[in-house]
Protein backbone atom coordinates (compact mmCIF):
# COMPACT_ATOMS: atom_id res chain seq x y z
CA UNK A 1 0.00 0.00 0.00
CA UNK A 2 2.89 2.06 0.41
CA UNK A 3 3.89 1.99 -3.08
CA UNK A 4 0.61 2.83 -4.13
CA UNK A 5 0.36 6.08 -1.44
CA UNK A 6 0.72 8.83 -4.53
CA UNK A 7 -2.32 7.32 -6.86
CA UNK A 8 -4.63 6.64 -3.70
CA UNK A 9 -6.58 9.97 -4.29
CA UNK A 10 -6.58 8.93 -8.04
CA UNK A 11 -8.00 5.82 -6.58
CA UNK A 12 -10.47 7.75 -4.22
CA UNK A 13 -12.12 9.84 -7.88
CA UNK A 14 -12.67 6.61 -9.35
CA UNK A 15 -13.81 4.80 -6.91
CA UNK A 16 -16.56 7.61 -5.27
CA UNK A 17 -18.14 7.56 -8.66
CA UNK A 18 -19.72 4.42 -8.14
CA UNK A 19 -21.60 6.53 -5.34
CA UNK A 20 -25.40 7.08 -6.44
CA UNK A 21 -26.30 10.33 -7.76
CA UNK A 22 -28.10 12.70 -6.71
CA UNK A 23 -31.34 14.02 -8.29
CA UNK A 24 -31.71 16.93 -10.95
CA UNK A 25 -30.98 20.48 -10.43
CA UNK A 26 -34.26 22.98 -10.71
CA UNK A 27 -34.22 23.19 -14.02
CA UNK A 28 -34.32 19.95 -14.62
CA UNK A 29 -30.84 18.92 -16.08
CA UNK A 30 -28.40 16.86 -14.33
CA UNK A 31 -26.91 18.03 -11.48
CA UNK A 32 -23.10 19.02 -11.99
CA UNK A 33 -21.51 18.80 -8.85
CA UNK A 34 -20.62 15.37 -7.39
CA UNK A 35 -18.38 13.72 -3.88
CA UNK A 36 -16.45 12.65 -7.36
CA UNK A 37 -15.61 16.39 -8.03
CA UNK A 38 -15.09 17.34 -4.66
CA UNK A 39 -12.18 14.55 -4.58
CA UNK A 40 -10.94 15.65 -7.53
CA UNK A 41 -10.27 18.87 -6.52
CA UNK A 42 -8.37 17.55 -3.33
CA UNK A 43 -6.19 15.15 -6.11
CA UNK A 44 -4.77 18.54 -7.14
CA UNK A 45 -4.52 19.96 -4.03
CA UNK A 46 -2.63 17.15 -2.57
CA UNK A 47 -0.45 16.74 -5.59
CA UNK A 48 -0.11 20.68 -5.50
CA UNK A 49 1.36 19.98 -1.86
CA UNK A 50 3.21 16.65 -2.86
CA UNK A 51 5.23 19.14 -5.20
CA UNK A 52 6.13 21.73 -3.33
CA UNK A 53 7.14 19.12 -0.47
CA UNK A 54 9.18 17.20 -2.08
CA UNK A 55 10.19 20.17 -4.84
CA UNK A 56 9.61 18.11 -7.65
CA UNK A 57 10.24 18.87 -10.96
CA UNK A 58 8.72 21.07 -13.38
CA UNK A 59 6.77 19.50 -16.08
CA UNK A 60 9.06 19.44 -19.23
CA UNK A 61 8.82 22.13 -21.76
CA UNK A 62 6.65 19.56 -23.97
CA UNK A 63 4.20 18.40 -21.02
CA UNK A 64 3.89 22.46 -20.41
CA UNK A 65 3.01 23.27 -23.76
CA UNK A 66 0.22 20.92 -24.26
CA UNK A 67 -1.54 20.92 -21.52
CA UNK A 68 -1.28 24.70 -21.40
CA UNK A 69 -2.43 24.99 -25.00
CA UNK A 70 -6.37 24.69 -23.37
CA UNK A 71 -5.60 27.25 -21.01
CA UNK A 72 -4.99 29.96 -23.46
CA UNK A 73 -7.96 28.67 -25.86
CA UNK A 74 -10.72 29.06 -22.24
CA UNK A 75 -8.70 31.98 -21.21
CA UNK A 76 -9.52 33.97 -25.15
CA UNK A 77 -13.52 32.96 -24.90
CA UNK A 78 -13.70 33.78 -20.95
CA UNK A 79 -12.77 37.86 -21.81
CA UNK A 80 -14.23 38.15 -25.24
CA UNK A 81 -17.79 36.22 -23.87
CA UNK A 82 -20.99 38.54 -24.11
CA UNK A 83 -21.46 37.41 -20.34
CA UNK A 84 -17.79 37.07 -18.75
CA UNK A 85 -19.99 36.61 -15.45
CA UNK A 86 -21.96 33.17 -16.34
CA UNK A 87 -18.84 31.83 -18.35
CA UNK A 88 -16.40 31.49 -14.88
CA UNK A 89 -17.98 28.05 -14.09
CA UNK A 90 -17.44 27.04 -17.57
CA UNK A 91 -13.27 28.17 -17.00
CA UNK A 92 -13.25 26.56 -13.53
CA UNK A 93 -14.67 23.05 -15.50
CA UNK A 94 -12.93 23.32 -18.67
CA UNK A 95 -9.46 23.46 -16.16
CA UNK A 96 -10.62 20.53 -14.16
CA UNK A 97 -10.83 18.40 -16.64
CA UNK A 98 -8.53 19.39 -19.48
CA UNK A 99 -5.33 20.79 -17.39
CA UNK A 100 -5.61 20.33 -13.28
CA UNK A 101 -6.66 16.57 -13.17
CA UNK A 102 -4.47 15.34 -15.91
CA UNK A 103 -1.72 17.65 -14.78
CA UNK A 104 -2.33 15.90 -11.08
CA UNK A 105 -2.11 12.34 -12.78
CA UNK A 106 1.41 13.28 -15.03
CA UNK A 107 2.89 14.47 -11.48
CA UNK A 108 1.96 11.38 -9.55
CA UNK A 109 2.30 8.46 -11.67
CA UNK A 110 6.09 7.68 -10.91
CA UNK A 111 6.36 3.65 -12.89
CA UNK A 112 3.65 1.44 -14.95
CA UNK A 113 2.53 -0.17 -11.82
CA UNK A 114 0.91 3.03 -10.34
CA UNK A 115 -0.40 3.35 -14.22
CA UNK A 116 -1.80 -0.39 -14.15
CA UNK A 117 -3.40 0.09 -10.51
CA UNK A 118 -5.40 3.25 -12.05
CA UNK A 119 -6.46 1.66 -15.29
CA UNK A 120 -7.42 -1.47 -13.25
CA UNK A 121 -9.31 0.49 -10.94
CA UNK A 122 -11.30 2.04 -13.73
CA UNK A 123 -11.86 -1.81 -14.95
CA UNK A 124 -13.38 -2.62 -11.53
CA UNK A 125 -15.78 0.71 -11.40
CA UNK A 126 -16.85 -0.30 -15.11
CA UNK A 127 -18.02 -4.11 -13.50
CA UNK A 128 -19.23 -2.19 -10.65
CA UNK A 129 -22.01 0.15 -12.95
CA UNK A 130 -22.31 -2.87 -15.52
CA UNK A 131 -23.40 -5.26 -13.28
CA UNK A 132 -26.37 -2.75 -11.54
CA UNK A 133 -27.25 -1.96 -14.99
CA UNK A 134 -27.70 -5.62 -16.30
CA UNK A 135 -29.77 -6.20 -12.88
CA UNK A 136 -31.61 -3.17 -14.26
CA UNK A 137 -32.35 -4.55 -17.45
CA UNK A 138 -33.70 -8.03 -15.99
CA UNK A 139 -35.93 -6.42 -13.73
CA UNK A 140 -37.75 -3.70 -15.07
CA UNK A 141 -35.76 -1.45 -13.11
CA UNK A 142 -33.44 0.74 -15.21
CA UNK A 143 -33.94 3.82 -17.25
CA UNK A 144 -37.01 4.61 -19.76
CA UNK A 145 -36.40 3.56 -23.19
CA UNK A 146 -38.90 2.89 -26.01
CA UNK A 147 -41.76 2.57 -23.53
CA UNK A 148 -40.20 0.42 -20.90
CA UNK A 149 -37.58 0.60 -18.06
CA UNK A 150 -35.09 -1.78 -18.96
CA UNK A 151 -32.03 0.93 -19.83
CA UNK A 152 -28.78 -0.01 -17.84
CA UNK A 153 -27.64 3.15 -16.66
CA UNK A 154 -26.26 2.25 -13.19
CA UNK A 155 -25.86 4.11 -10.48
CA UNK A 156 -26.60 7.84 -12.76
CA UNK A 157 -29.96 7.78 -13.13
CA UNK A 158 -32.37 8.42 -16.22
CA UNK A 159 -30.93 12.26 -16.52
CA UNK A 160 -27.54 10.96 -17.59
CA UNK A 161 -28.39 7.97 -19.39
CA UNK A 162 -24.41 8.01 -21.19
CA UNK A 163 -23.02 7.88 -17.47
CA UNK A 164 -22.97 3.87 -17.28
CA UNK A 165 -22.16 3.50 -21.09
CA UNK A 166 -18.81 5.78 -20.89
CA UNK A 167 -17.48 3.77 -17.23
CA UNK A 168 -18.20 0.59 -19.05
CA UNK A 169 -16.38 1.53 -22.53
CA UNK A 170 -13.64 3.15 -21.04
CA UNK A 171 -13.30 -0.31 -18.31
CA UNK A 172 -13.20 -2.52 -21.60
CA UNK A 173 -11.06 -0.48 -23.31
CA UNK A 174 -8.64 -0.81 -20.76
CA UNK A 175 -9.28 -3.97 -20.10
CA UNK A 176 -7.90 -4.90 -23.81
CA UNK A 177 -5.19 -3.10 -23.69
CA UNK A 178 -4.14 -4.84 -20.48
CA UNK A 179 -4.87 -8.09 -21.66
CA UNK A 180 -3.05 -7.39 -25.34
CA UNK A 181 0.36 -6.39 -23.77
CA UNK A 182 0.54 -8.48 -21.06
CA UNK A 183 3.30 -11.30 -21.57
CA UNK A 184 5.82 -8.53 -23.41
CA UNK A 185 7.35 -7.54 -20.17
CA UNK A 186 9.45 -9.26 -17.74
CA UNK A 187 7.81 -10.01 -14.33
CA UNK A 188 9.83 -9.74 -10.91
CA UNK A 189 11.59 -13.13 -11.49
CA UNK A 190 12.49 -12.31 -14.46
CA UNK A 191 9.78 -14.36 -16.48
CA UNK A 192 6.41 -13.66 -18.06
CA UNK A 193 4.22 -15.62 -15.06
CA UNK A 194 2.50 -12.20 -13.72
CA UNK A 195 1.37 -10.21 -17.10
CA UNK A 196 -0.06 -13.66 -18.44
CA UNK A 197 -2.29 -13.65 -15.24
CA UNK A 198 -3.19 -10.24 -16.13
CA UNK A 199 -3.93 -11.24 -19.45
CA UNK A 200 -6.45 -13.87 -18.31
CA UNK A 201 -8.02 -11.52 -15.92
CA UNK A 202 -8.15 -8.65 -18.21
CA UNK A 203 -9.80 -10.78 -21.15
CA UNK A 204 -12.56 -12.50 -18.80
CA UNK A 205 -13.28 -8.46 -17.25
CA UNK A 206 -13.79 -7.29 -21.21
CA UNK A 207 -16.18 -10.06 -21.59
CA UNK A 208 -18.45 -9.28 -18.75
CA UNK A 209 -18.29 -6.17 -19.68
CA UNK A 210 -19.56 -6.95 -23.34
CA UNK A 211 -23.55 -7.75 -22.45
CA UNK A 212 -24.14 -4.09 -19.98
CA UNK A 213 -22.35 -2.17 -22.79
CA UNK A 214 -24.82 -3.67 -25.44
CA UNK A 215 -27.88 -3.11 -22.85
CA UNK A 216 -26.70 0.74 -22.52
CA UNK A 217 -28.23 1.17 -25.87
CA UNK A 218 -25.67 3.95 -26.50
CA UNK A 219 -24.86 4.28 -30.64
CA UNK A 220 -22.18 6.64 -29.36
CA UNK A 221 -20.56 4.43 -26.79
CA UNK A 222 -21.16 1.30 -29.34
CA UNK A 223 -18.93 3.10 -32.26
CA UNK A 224 -16.09 4.37 -30.17
CA UNK A 225 -15.73 1.37 -28.24
CA UNK A 226 -15.29 -0.35 -31.70
CA UNK A 227 -13.53 1.80 -33.31
CA UNK A 228 -10.51 1.76 -30.24
CA UNK A 229 -10.97 -1.73 -29.96
CA UNK A 230 -10.13 -2.22 -33.43
CA UNK A 231 -7.41 0.18 -33.53
CA UNK A 232 -5.58 -1.48 -30.24
CA UNK A 233 -5.82 -5.08 -32.10
CA UNK A 234 -4.03 -3.36 -34.98
CA UNK A 235 -1.45 -2.10 -32.87
CA UNK A 236 -1.04 -5.28 -31.13
CA UNK A 237 -0.47 -7.20 -34.15
CA UNK A 238 -2.86 -8.28 -37.45
CA UNK A 239 -2.85 -12.15 -36.60
CA UNK A 240 -4.26 -11.85 -33.03
CA UNK A 241 -6.39 -8.85 -34.07
CA UNK A 242 -7.95 -11.57 -36.54
CA UNK A 243 -8.68 -14.05 -33.77
CA UNK A 244 -9.90 -11.70 -31.32
CA UNK A 245 -12.33 -10.42 -34.09
CA UNK A 246 -13.57 -13.62 -34.35
CA UNK A 247 -14.07 -14.57 -30.59
CA UNK A 248 -15.91 -11.12 -29.96
CA UNK A 249 -18.12 -12.23 -32.98
CA UNK A 250 -19.05 -15.19 -31.62
CA UNK A 251 -19.95 -13.72 -28.05
CA UNK A 252 -22.01 -11.19 -29.88
CA UNK A 253 -24.11 -13.70 -31.67
CA UNK A 254 -24.52 -16.21 -28.65
CA UNK A 255 -25.69 -13.13 -26.37
CA UNK A 256 -27.54 -11.09 -28.40
CA UNK A 257 -28.57 -13.78 -31.06
CA UNK A 258 -28.58 -17.00 -29.47
CA UNK A 259 -29.80 -16.18 -26.13
CA UNK A 260 -31.72 -13.06 -27.18
CA UNK A 261 -30.56 -10.32 -25.04
CA UNK A 262 -32.50 -7.39 -25.92
CA UNK A 263 -31.94 -8.61 -29.51
CA UNK A 264 -34.98 -6.64 -31.09
CA UNK A 265 -34.05 -3.80 -29.27
CA UNK A 266 -30.38 -3.56 -29.85
CA UNK A 267 -31.08 -4.48 -34.07
CA UNK A 268 -33.50 -1.53 -33.96
CA UNK A 269 -30.65 0.93 -32.29
CA UNK A 270 -27.99 -0.39 -34.57
CA UNK A 271 -30.67 0.48 -37.48
CA UNK A 272 -31.40 4.07 -35.97
CA UNK A 273 -27.47 5.11 -36.74
CA UNK A 274 -27.93 5.44 -40.24
CA UNK A 275 -31.77 6.54 -40.38
CA UNK A 276 -30.28 10.14 -40.54
CA UNK A 277 -32.15 11.59 -43.30
CA UNK A 278 -34.75 8.95 -44.22
CA UNK A 279 -36.72 8.63 -41.13
CA UNK A 280 -34.73 9.77 -37.65
CA UNK A 281 -35.97 9.40 -34.77
CA UNK A 282 -36.39 12.17 -32.17
CA UNK A 283 -33.09 12.17 -30.49
CA UNK A 284 -31.45 11.78 -33.79
CA UNK A 285 -33.35 14.87 -35.31
CA UNK A 286 -32.63 17.27 -32.12
CA UNK A 287 -28.98 15.90 -32.17
CA UNK A 288 -28.81 17.54 -35.93
CA UNK A 289 -30.48 20.46 -34.73
CA UNK A 290 -28.16 21.03 -32.19
CA UNK A 291 -25.26 20.54 -34.00
CA UNK A 292 -26.79 23.12 -36.76
CA UNK A 293 -27.26 25.50 -34.28
CA UNK A 294 -23.84 25.06 -32.80
CA UNK A 295 -22.65 25.78 -36.15
CA UNK A 296 -24.50 28.91 -36.53
CA UNK A 297 -23.20 30.53 -33.61
CA UNK A 298 -19.44 29.92 -34.83
CA UNK A 299 -20.65 31.31 -38.07
CA UNK A 300 -21.56 34.71 -36.18
CA UNK A 301 -18.46 34.85 -33.82
CA UNK A 302 -15.96 32.50 -35.87
CA UNK A 303 -12.53 33.38 -33.82
CA UNK A 304 -13.90 33.39 -30.28
CA UNK A 305 -17.50 31.93 -30.47
CA UNK A 306 -20.00 33.25 -28.13
CA UNK A 307 -18.46 32.58 -24.88
CA UNK A 308 -18.25 29.36 -22.50
CA UNK A 309 -21.70 28.54 -21.14
CA UNK A 310 -22.99 30.34 -24.36
CA UNK A 311 -24.71 27.29 -26.09
CA UNK A 312 -28.17 27.39 -24.11
CA UNK A 313 -28.75 31.44 -24.21
CA UNK A 314 -28.14 31.37 -28.03
CA UNK A 315 -29.61 28.23 -28.78
CA UNK A 316 -32.97 28.99 -29.95
CA UNK A 317 -32.39 32.17 -32.34
CA UNK A 318 -30.00 29.47 -33.86
CA UNK A 319 -32.45 26.68 -34.12
CA UNK A 320 -35.11 25.06 -36.70
CA UNK A 321 -38.65 24.04 -35.51
CA UNK A 322 -37.47 20.47 -35.65
CA UNK A 323 -35.71 21.06 -32.38
CA UNK A 324 -38.59 19.93 -29.39
CA UNK A 325 -38.65 21.28 -26.13
CA UNK A 326 -36.24 18.70 -24.14
CA UNK A 327 -35.95 14.77 -23.92
CA UNK A 328 -38.15 12.37 -21.69
CA UNK A 329 -36.42 10.88 -18.96
CA UNK A 330 -38.12 8.53 -16.66
CA UNK A 331 -37.69 5.26 -14.85
CA UNK A 332 -34.56 3.82 -12.24
CA UNK A 333 -36.29 5.12 -9.57
CA UNK A 334 -36.99 8.28 -10.76
CA UNK A 335 -40.47 10.45 -12.17
CA UNK A 336 -41.27 11.38 -15.63
CA UNK A 337 -39.69 14.93 -16.56
CA UNK A 338 -38.39 16.80 -19.20
CA UNK A 339 -34.94 17.45 -19.09
CA UNK A 340 -33.50 20.79 -21.14
CA UNK A 341 -31.25 20.24 -24.55
CA UNK A 342 -28.09 22.61 -23.09
CA UNK A 343 -25.47 21.42 -25.50
CA UNK A 344 -25.06 19.96 -28.96
CA UNK A 345 -23.94 16.82 -27.77
CA UNK A 346 -20.96 17.28 -29.93
CA UNK A 347 -17.38 18.35 -28.09
CA UNK A 348 -16.07 19.56 -31.49
CA UNK A 349 -19.23 21.61 -32.14
CA UNK A 350 -19.47 23.05 -29.01
CA UNK A 351 -16.37 24.07 -28.28
CA UNK A 352 -16.24 25.94 -32.19
CA UNK A 353 -19.69 27.24 -30.75
CA UNK A 354 -18.54 28.35 -27.13
CA UNK A 355 -15.20 29.45 -28.10
CA UNK A 356 -14.85 29.56 -32.06
CA UNK A 357 -12.15 28.78 -33.85
CA UNK A 358 -9.35 29.62 -31.20
CA UNK A 359 -10.68 27.28 -28.61
CA UNK A 360 -10.98 24.11 -31.49
CA UNK A 361 -7.76 24.70 -32.67
CA UNK A 362 -6.29 25.04 -28.69
CA UNK A 363 -8.31 22.20 -27.17
CA UNK A 364 -8.19 19.87 -30.44
CA UNK A 365 -4.54 20.51 -30.84
CA UNK A 366 -3.78 19.65 -27.22
CA UNK A 367 -5.47 16.10 -27.37
CA UNK A 368 -4.03 15.81 -31.05
CA UNK A 369 -0.20 16.23 -29.41
CA UNK A 370 -1.31 13.60 -27.12
CA UNK A 371 -2.70 11.19 -29.55
CA UNK A 372 0.30 11.57 -31.77
CA UNK A 373 3.09 11.31 -28.68
CA UNK A 374 1.62 7.94 -27.49
CA UNK A 375 1.18 6.37 -30.68
CA UNK A 376 4.97 7.37 -31.40
CA UNK A 377 6.20 6.03 -28.20
CA UNK A 378 4.42 2.03 -28.67
CA UNK A 379 6.77 1.22 -31.45
CA UNK A 380 9.81 1.45 -28.89
CA UNK A 381 7.87 0.31 -25.66
CA UNK A 382 6.99 -3.37 -28.06
CA UNK A 383 10.81 -3.74 -28.97
CA UNK A 384 12.23 -2.70 -25.73
CA UNK A 385 9.31 -5.27 -24.16
CA UNK A 386 8.56 -2.33 -21.53
CA UNK A 387 5.01 -1.42 -20.94
CA UNK A 388 3.51 -2.50 -24.10
CA UNK A 389 0.26 -2.88 -22.11
CA UNK A 390 0.55 0.54 -21.08
CA UNK A 391 0.78 2.31 -23.88
CA UNK A 392 -2.46 0.21 -25.55
CA UNK A 393 -4.70 1.30 -22.81
CA UNK A 394 -3.57 4.86 -23.07
CA UNK A 395 -3.78 4.72 -27.02
CA UNK A 396 -7.06 3.00 -26.79
CA UNK A 397 -8.46 5.23 -23.85
CA UNK A 398 -7.71 8.56 -25.88
CA UNK A 399 -8.95 7.31 -29.50
CA UNK A 400 -12.59 5.93 -27.36
CA UNK A 401 -12.32 9.48 -25.99
CA UNK A 402 -11.87 11.42 -29.55
CA UNK A 403 -14.48 9.31 -31.43
CA UNK A 404 -17.04 9.59 -28.93
CA UNK A 405 -16.65 13.44 -28.62
CA UNK A 406 -18.35 13.54 -31.95
CA UNK A 407 -21.65 11.91 -30.14
CA UNK A 408 -20.96 13.52 -26.64
CA UNK A 409 -20.00 16.17 -24.79
CA UNK A 410 -18.46 17.02 -21.06
CA UNK A 411 -21.32 16.74 -18.78
CA UNK A 412 -22.57 14.90 -15.97
CA UNK A 413 -21.01 13.06 -13.44
CA UNK A 414 -18.51 10.62 -15.40
CA UNK A 415 -16.99 13.60 -17.33
CA UNK A 416 -14.46 13.38 -14.14
CA UNK A 417 -13.13 10.54 -15.07
CA UNK A 418 -12.63 11.64 -18.02
CA UNK A 419 -9.99 13.68 -17.08
CA UNK A 420 -8.15 10.44 -15.34
CA UNK A 421 -8.26 9.16 -18.89
CA UNK A 422 -6.54 12.12 -20.20
CA UNK A 423 -4.37 12.08 -17.10
CA UNK A 424 -3.47 8.65 -18.40
CA UNK A 425 -3.03 9.49 -21.56
CA UNK A 426 -0.62 12.70 -20.98
CA UNK A 427 1.53 9.98 -18.59
CA UNK A 428 2.32 7.76 -21.04
CA UNK A 429 2.94 10.49 -23.78
CA UNK A 430 5.31 13.21 -22.07
CA UNK A 431 6.53 11.37 -19.07
CA UNK A 432 10.29 10.05 -19.57
CA UNK A 433 9.54 7.54 -16.97
CA UNK A 434 7.18 5.56 -18.62
CA UNK A 435 9.68 3.68 -20.61
CA UNK A 436 12.38 3.16 -18.22
CA UNK A 437 12.81 -0.14 -16.72
CA UNK A 438 10.91 -0.88 -13.64
CA UNK A 439 12.69 -0.70 -10.21
CA UNK A 440 13.10 -4.45 -9.57
CA UNK A 441 14.40 -4.70 -13.28
CA UNK A 442 17.14 -1.93 -12.84
CA UNK A 443 18.34 -3.40 -9.41
CA UNK A 444 18.56 -6.36 -11.23
CA UNK A 445 20.28 -5.27 -13.76
CA UNK A 446 22.93 -3.27 -12.01
CA UNK A 447 23.59 -6.29 -8.96
CA UNK A 448 24.44 -8.27 -12.29
CA UNK A 449 27.30 -5.07 -13.35
CA UNK A 450 28.78 -5.09 -10.33
CA UNK A 451 28.95 -9.39 -10.05
CA UNK A 452 30.59 -9.02 -13.37
CA UNK A 453 33.32 -6.28 -12.59
CA UNK A 454 33.78 -8.31 -9.00
CA UNK A 455 34.31 -11.10 -11.18
CA UNK A 456 37.23 -9.29 -13.31
CA UNK A 457 38.64 -7.72 -10.68
CA UNK A 458 39.24 -11.02 -8.67
CA UNK A 459 40.76 -12.62 -11.53
CA UNK A 460 42.78 -10.04 -12.42
CA UNK A 461 44.32 -9.99 -8.94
Amino acid sequence: MGRAAPVLPVLAVVALLAVPVAGPAGDGSASSGTVADAASALLVLFCLVRALRDRTRPLTRTAALVLGLPVFGVSVAAITSYDPASSLPGVARYLQIFVLVPGALLLLIRHRRDFRLVAWSMVVLALVQGLIGVVQYLTGTGASYMGEDVRAVGTFGPTDVMGMATVVSYGMVAAVGLALGAGAEPGPGGGHETPRRQRALALGCAALLFLPLVLSFSRGAWIATVVAVTLQLALSGLRRAARVALVAAALGVVLVGGLGIGSQMVSERVGSITEVTEAPDRSVTDRYTMWAAAAGMWRTDPITGVGLKGFPAHRDSHSSIALSSGSDTAGAGKAFQRQPLLSPHNMYLLILGEQGIVGLLALAGSWTALLVLALRRLPGARRGRTGTDCALVAAGLLIWQLVDFGYADIGGPSTVLTAVVLGLAAWWALDRRAHRREDGDADRVADRGTERRTTAEVGAV
